[in-house]
Parts: structure tokens; sequence; C-alpha cells
């Protein structure tokens, strides 16, 4: 029995085992965490190690995994007391990765149980008779990236198409929000960007940290450059404006214009002619719904007309008003900062589908949002301005060095969706 056991450990070595080497002489305790270099993994080298990797199936637990390999009920009863303070095993999920690691002269048991929590950090559990556990993460690489390319389709599939990380369009949208609607890119508009990406074992991990961009859009050159002033960081144009302004363009994010606000328009519900004053966006039900400025809640109501509504007063000139919301998320009396989530998109009232009729209010008087010119927030002081110059150029150098030489083609048609990939 215990040659055919034998027999079934060497054959998954067969199958999924890598060389790899011993651990240092060394053992590490519960406080100590592995350091990770290139030549190791979880802090072993694994040259004179046996290992056979894995991932947790549907349904798996941590018995499951470890009774074939040779590990006792008693063995994975004290490795559950003792982790339970590092790490719940009752919360490994399927498709994660898991080793192990057996000496060489001793292939009936494994020696440790690495399992990956996620593609940087991982739990080791000591299996010896003194049954340790502890945590460690491999390391984060930073590297400066830079890609140009064209609008053909989207946002998304230029980046795609450039050989860039798509989720860079989600950052673009947020540092361009006051400058750019991002469904009415035109074909042919274009983009530069400096950015940093951090890699695990050469696979991007986490977010992607734009430091400079070019943005050619209706043949206007919008820059932007990542600055820290005095721990008040944010993106600014060549001239030390910031990009933030007072006001989002939209409150809500990759929406589209259903109805522009006009003196005269026929109701679809009503089926009449009156003034709509206000900008329709629609999008799908349960879309979040964003303060488009700091400020406060002076209504979180309800009419037949509005059906369920937010309004909010962000200073003693300005006023804005979301309506047809599915669900409110604020009361009256609420602080609001700019971006956070008021409401849901529904159609409540008098709406014919999920949209938010976005309404806005300058000294009392309704007036369209998108013909009113906003004033920048917080720009670069003076004291600070031969600073910024000097980093910004320093961005422009190493934005022109890192760029590939070859400009990626075009391949799709316009009209796509930006959220389409």
């Amino acid at each position: 029995m215990r040659l055919l056991y034998l027999s079934f450990i060497l054959l998954l070595f067969a199958q999924c085992a890598e060389t790899s080497s011993p651990q240092t002489e060394n053992q590490p305790t519960e406080s100590e965490v592995p350091l990770y270099v290139a030549d190791m993994h979880y802090g072993f080298d694994f040259n004179n190690w046996r290992t056979v990797h894995g991932k947790i199936n549907n349904g798996d637990v941590l018995s499951g995994v470890l009774s074939p390999l040779g590990v006792t009920a008693v063995q994975v009863d004290q490795l559950i007391k003792r982790s339970d303070s590092i790490f719940d095993v009752r919360k490994i999920r399927p498709n994660h990765k898991w080793a192990c690691l057996f000496e060489e002269d001793s292939l009936a048991k494994p020696s440790y149980f690495i399992y990956e929590r996620n593609a940087k950090d991982y739990v080791v559990f000591d299996l010896s008779d003194s049954i340790q556990v502890w945590q460690g993460s491999k390391p984060v690489v930073t590297e400066l990236r830079a890609v140009r390319g064209t609008i053909t389709s989207s946002l998304y599939n230029a980046l795609d198409d450039a050989g860039a990380p798509a989720e860079l369009a989600l950052e673009m949208s947020s540092i361009y929000a006051w400058t750019i609607d991002f469904y009415r890119l035109q074909k042919e508009d274009t983009f530069e960007l400096l950015y940093e990406e951090e890699l695990v074992d050469g696979v991007p991990y986490g977010k992607q940290n734009i430091l400079a961009a070019h943005f050619l859009h209706n043949g206007v050159d919008r820059k932007a450059y990542f600055y820290d002033q005095d721990t008040t960081y944010g993106y600014f144009d060549e001239e030390g404006g910031s990009l933030r302004k007072a006001f989002l363009k939209a409150p809500v994010e990759f929406s589209r214009i259903s109805s522009r606000y006009t003196k005269k328009r026929f109701h679809p519900v009503l089926k009449r002619y009156k003034s709509h004053l206000g900008t329709d966006y629609a999008a799908p039900h349960g879309t979040p719904i964003v303060a488009v400025g700091d400020g406060t809640v002076t209504k979180s109501s309800y009419t037949s007309g509005n059906g369920k509504y937010v309004k909010i007063r962000h200073n003693g000139t300005y006023e804005t008003q979301y309506l047809h919301m599915s669900k409110r998320a604020v009361k009256v009396g609420d602080a609001v900062k700019q971006g956070d989530v008021i409401g849901y998109v529904g159609s409540t009232g008098l709406a014919t589908g999920p949209h938010v009729c976005f309404r806005f209010w300058k000294n009392g008087q309704q007036i369209d949002h998108l013909g009113e010119e906003f004033p920048p927030s917080d720009p670069i002081r003076e004291a600070q301005m031969d600073t910024f110059m000097v980093a910004i150029e320093k961005l422009e150098r190493l934005l022109q060095e890192t760029l590939p030489e070859v400009v990626p083609e075009a391949e799709v048609a316009v009209g796509d969706s930006l959220v389409e990939g």
C-alpha cells in the first residue's frame, strides 16, 4: 500500500514538478516574512526541493487538497488552528495556485504547503512538527512605459491595438473628466501616454499610473501632467492650470446624451411640446449617479414627474439636480464630495426608460451646463511654478524617449461604444 502511495506521488512529480532548491539554513518563524528574490520562489530556493503544483478546484477545502499528499487529518486541524489569526483557510478560492515542497529523501509527506492569495501575496504552511504559518509577498516591480494610438472605434480598442492595458481608458476618463466627453471622440483623435506599470513575476499587477498625457481631440492637443504640489497632487496642463474643474461634465460614467437642454421639446410621455431645462443621460438601470461637485444635499425626495430625485447646493451660485433615480443614496443635510455616489439610474416618474435628467442652476436660473465655462481649481502656485516647469520638461523628455517608433495601424470602423472591448 505504501509502495502504491509513493508511486502516486512520483507520478504527480512526473506530470507537474519543477526543479527548485532547498530552503535557507535559518528556519523562519511566524514573525519572519521570507524574502522573495529573482532566483527564489516564496522565499525558497527550489533547486533541491521536489515540488507539486496545482490549483484549487471548485468545492475544495484544505483537507481535501492536503490529504492525498500525505498530510493527516490531525495535522490539517493543527494548521487550521495555527493559521486562524493569519489566514482563514475557509477562504481558499477556486483557480488560486498552490505548491507543495517535498524533501528528496522524504516523499511521503510535504514539508511546506504554499497557497497564493493573489498574484502578489501568499501564505506558507510549515508542515513540520512545530506547525507554523506565515505570510509573504512577491516583489512588485515598477516599469516606465509609453504608448501612442489613434481612435478608430473606442479608446479601449485603441489602447489594446497599441499593446497597452485597456484599463488605462478608465484612468484617462478620470483625468480628462472635466474637458473631454469620451462618448464624443472623433475618428483620428490621437493620444500619447507615459505611465508606470506594476509587474509581479513579469505580469501586470494592480493599477497603472499615468504620468503624462497628450490627447488630440477636435484639433486641440490637451496635455496633462501629474504633479505633487506640497502633498496636493493632481493633473495640470502645461501652464499649471488644474485639469480638475469645479464640476464634472456628466453625473454618470460612459453614458450617452439622449436629450439636450432646450426651450421646446416634444415630451415622450405627455405627448406635447414643453421646455426641457436639463440634459438626459441614458445609462443602464442601476448605474451609479455621482455628485458633479462638492456640496450639501438640500432635497432627497419624490414627485410624480421627477420620480426619485436629489438636489445639491454647491455654493452661493450653483445647484444641481438628478431625476428619475431607481434608488437614492443620500439624505437632506448630507455633505457630498465630487464623485460621491448619490443614487442609481432608474425610470421613476415621467420617464420612458432608464436615464438621469441632470439639471443645473446658476444664480437661481436653470442653464445648459454644457455651454458653461467653469474655472479650474487649485492651479500651480506661483512659488511652485519653476519647479513644476522643470518637472514637466522631464516628463516630456521621458515620454518622447520611451514612445515606440511605429504608430499602430487602426483596423476597426468608427461607431462602437467606448465601453466595448
